[in-house]
């Protein structure tokens, strides 16, 4: 976490939410003791140096036109910015062009010395205000976030290897709730990693290796790569399992606890139940029926879970090298996508 002095002062955006970052860079500042008072002495002196501009007809300085022009594109692009940072940004750039258009209304106008005083006083307050905030550095480089749970400096990578499953469920925290943030620090998250924890009890799960690399789908439908970096076995005999993922970390930002789907393999194929697959003579079969006939369909399973498996057909080349006869071969049925296959199929429908 990145945290300052003044931290019950609240804090004022520098770097906005997600935004990336580099060492050293201002992040966020907090709002001095008297900053109320001190904007709203600043605002009564914008008023008054356009009070002072006013009925200064003399005033047709080329300067002072390019400016007025330059504060109404500002104005105007103002409408369409919803980001903090571009909004600040915009409001600052206002800011100055009205201040040079008073320097230049002073400098040429009979009320000059009078505008010019304001502008000097104006000026005093921005540095009094200044220099009386305290500013915040980013330590490291990465991705800023103002949402604290107050976890960071529990759940790390670090503490990984003492997590257990009542520790987790101790903490409480309830699947895609927001972080909220905090108005009193922030935090840089690192973009380049970040590590998902997970208790399962598949065979999946039991049969993973560390280093092996497993897909994760998560709410937005995006695909991640992962990759297994810790993993053991605990007390009731589930399995806590470490991804580190390299991607689409900033959307993870918000969140502490998340859903996803784990994609531990991949095949193309028809998927069908595992009741469905008779064996005989150490090959694997499924029984077709159309239109009132049965055949037995030699198959190929590609992969497999609990429930179901992934099925295809053998091409020729590996029937042959299974000691099939080119005869065999050629009177072979092929299973196709929407072929029906019996569940349960009995010793009689393999005759």
């Amino acid at each position: 976490m990145v945290n300052g002095n003044n931290n019950q002062n609240g804090i004022l955006q520098i770097k906005t939410e997600g935004e990336k970052v580099a060492k050293g860079e201002y992040i966020f500042r907090y709002y001095s003791n008297n900053e109320q008072s001190i904007n709203e002495k600043i605002q009564e002196l914008d008023v008054q140096i356009q009070e002072a501009m006013q009925g200064q007809t003399e005033l047709f300085s080329g300067d002072i036109k390019s400016l007025e022009k330059q504060i109404d594109v500002k104005a105007q692009g103002l409408k369409h910015k919803n980001s903090i940072q571009e909004i600040a940004e915009y409001k600052n750039d206002i800011s100055t062009y009205l201040t040079k258009k008073s320097k230049i209304a002073g400098d040429l106008s009979i009320a000059g010395s009078y505008i010019n005083g304001l502008l000097e006083q104006k000026k005093q307050y921005e540095n009094e205000l200044a220099s009386n905030s305290e500013y915040i550095k980013a330590p490291i480089s990465g991705v800023v976030s103002y949402r604290i749970d107050n976890l960071e400096e529990k759940l790390t990578p670090d503490t990984i290897e003492s997590l257990d499953k009542k520790y987790l469920e101790d903490l409480d925290i309830k699947t895609g709730q927001m972080v909220t943030t905090s108005n009193a620090m922030g935090k840089i998250v690192n973009n380049y990693e970040a590590y998902i924890v997970v208790i399962l009890e598949s065979n999946e799960a039991r049969e993973s290796q560390v280093n092996d690399r497993v897909k994760l789908r998560l709410s937005s439908d995006n695909e991640i790569v992962s990759k297994i970096t810790y993993k053991k076995e605990l007390e009731d005999k589930s399995i806590l399992i470490v991804f580190r993922i390299t991607d689409n970390i900033e959307q993870l930002i918000d969140y502490r606890k998340i859903s996803f789907d784990i994609i531990w393999w991949s095949v193309e194929g028809l998927k069908i139940p595992n009741n469905a697959i008779v064996y005989d003579n150490g090959n694997s079969y499924v029984v077709r029926s159309r239109a009132g006939y049965l055949d037995k369909i030699l198959i190929k399973t590609l992969q497999q879970n609990d429930k179901y498996c992934i099925i295809t057909n053998y091409s020729t080349e590996e029937l042959i090298n299974m000691g099939f006869s080119n005869s065999e071969i050629n009177n072979m049925k092929k299973l196709t996508i929407y072929d029906e296959i019996l569940a349960d199929p009995n010793a009689e429908n393999l005759e």
